[in-house]
């Protein structure tokens, strides 16, 4: 039972450290003005993620498409997501090319791209990073430990708390995506 507790005094302190930081909630307005700006302008909204990170890419354009706490007009949202072209490209290309071909297809000049990987430095979200930059869409990173490569290659990075372990960076990535949201649904 000792560690369990500890668990939740682990995730307590990570959150109370995320929380002390005021830059955190500047850069989740900041990143809500960016998929805000693309929503009103026609455009979209784009995450991806591997593990963990892609349920919350997954749970992110979902809510938006859906609805999060209140009914509103559906948001133009996707996750890169689909398992048929995830192992077509992986099969084809590699699985550092699972996202971006998929931006290759249907990004768009003005479209927002949410990047997810605790580490900063997953192959795969670099890579459609770069394609989305090359398109000229606007990338959102969330990121934990010191924030990998992704961090200079992002025009909003929010990250994690450095942890010992990816989950308590998830812990914080899924409030930052509900934040994000809830934002998102009372400006738009």
């Amino acid at each position: 039972m000792i560690n369990i507790k500890k668990d939740f005094l682990e995730a307590q302190n990570i959150l109370h450290e995320f929380i002390s930081n005021e830059k955190n909630f500047e850069n989740i307005k900041s990143a809500g003005e960016l998929i805000i700006q693309s929503i009103r302008s026609g455009k979209k909204v784009i995450s991806c993620g591997n593990g963990g990170s892609m349920s919350d890419a997954m749970h992110f354009a979902e809510e938006l498409t859906g609805r999060f706490r209140d009914n509103r007009p559906a948001i133009a949202a996707i996750s890169i997501s689909d398992p048929t072209h995830i192992s077509c490209t992986a099969n084809d290309f590699g699985y550092d090319f699972i996202f971006s071909r998929y931006l290759e297809a249907i990004g768009q000049e003005g479209d927002s791209l949410l990047a997810i990987s605790t580490s900063g430095n997953s192959r795969n979200v670099l890579e459609a990073c770069r394609v989305a930059r090359e398109k000229g869409m606007k990338i959102i990173a969330l990121t934990g430990k010191d924030g990998g490569k992704l961090a200079d290659v992002c025009d909003v990075e929010i990250r994690a708390p450095k942890s010992e372990y990816a989950d308590r960076a998830q812990e914080i990535h899924i409030k930052i995506i509900h934040s994000l949201i809830h934002y998102i649904e009372e400006n738009l």
